[in-house]
């Protein structure tokens, strides 16, 4: 006599397969449509501001043939492409080159990210759905952009910076922190818990981002501020997409997801 073997039903428990291509069709998704989001935004926004603060950077370096003379506006705009040739490979030359791999690499980044969040979610047990997607969204630009932005703000051609190694350190930390302090704000409501995430988050801004050596930015003041303000806000967009069409593509299966 054989015995029947027991089936399992598709629509109590999908096949296992079934729900890890589910979530990474969705990373991908939210992270490649974020990345042509940001791409936009980027050759719209911010290239021609990195490319004035270049021009900036080589007016004021002592080898560039301009000998120190100020660019004059709109100058930058209008050159082929740049001549920093150090010895570091091939670089894209501005134009579709620039723009091309910028946005490649914008669809690359929002895809980790992506990853990160659905990863956070599935090793927590928060789920991400259509109504709070938006909401992990800037849960990720507080930790990864606003937070570090506090003590390292983004940074243009020509501006004088810290050690490379110290900042890195200090950023990585920052994140951790601050996604930390966010976690038990959002899982925990005694007071103790609450006064350790006030103490995660403000913490790495105590101690202070390192510190760059003092001397004359070659990138006028006023550049500095308006790209730091468009970078922070297209960042803002980026997170915001990201968590949104996250969530989106997981909501149809997070009941599947997380029940397992």
């Amino acid at each position: 006599m054989t015995r029947a073997m027991p089936s399992a039903s598709p629509a109590t428990e999908p096949p296992a397969l079934h729900m890890i291509g589910r979530v990474v069709l969705a990373v991908l998704l939210a992270g490649i449509a974020a990345g042509l989001v940001m791409g936009v935004i980027q050759h719209v926004r911010l290239t021609p501001l990195i490319l004035e603060a270049e021009a900036f950077e080589r007016a004021g370096d002592p080898a560039s043939h301009s000998h120190g003379t100020t660019p004059e506006p709109g100058a930058v705009a209008e050159s082929g492409g740049h001549d920093h040739d150090h010895g570091e490979g091939w670089m894209p030359e501005n134009g579709w080159q620039r723009t091309l791999a910028t946005t490649v690499t914008a669809a690359m980044t929002g895809a980790g990210f992506a990853a990160i969040l659905a990863a956070i979610s599935l090793l927590t047990g928060l789920q991400i759905t259509r109504r709070n997607g938006i909401l992990w969204g800037l849960c990720g630009f507080l930790a990864v952009t606003l937070a570090p932005a506090a003590g390292l703000p983004p940074e243009l051609p020509g501006m004088a910076a810290a050690d490379l190694l110290a900042r890195q350190v200090w950023w990585v930390c920052t994140i951790a922190a601050t996604a930390a302090g966010i976690y038990l704000i959002a899982t925990q409501t005694r007071a103790f818990a609450l006064v350790l995430a006030a103490v995660l988050i403000l913490a790495p801004h105590v101690i202070g981002a390192p510190v760059a050596p003092h001397g004359e930015n070659l990138v006028p003041a006023e550049l500095v501020a308006r790209f730091v303000a468009n970078s922070i806000a297209a960042n803002a967009v980026f997170w915001c997409i990201i968590g949104l069409l996250l969530g989106l593509g997981l909501d149809r299966t997070a009941k599947d997801i997380y029940a397992t």
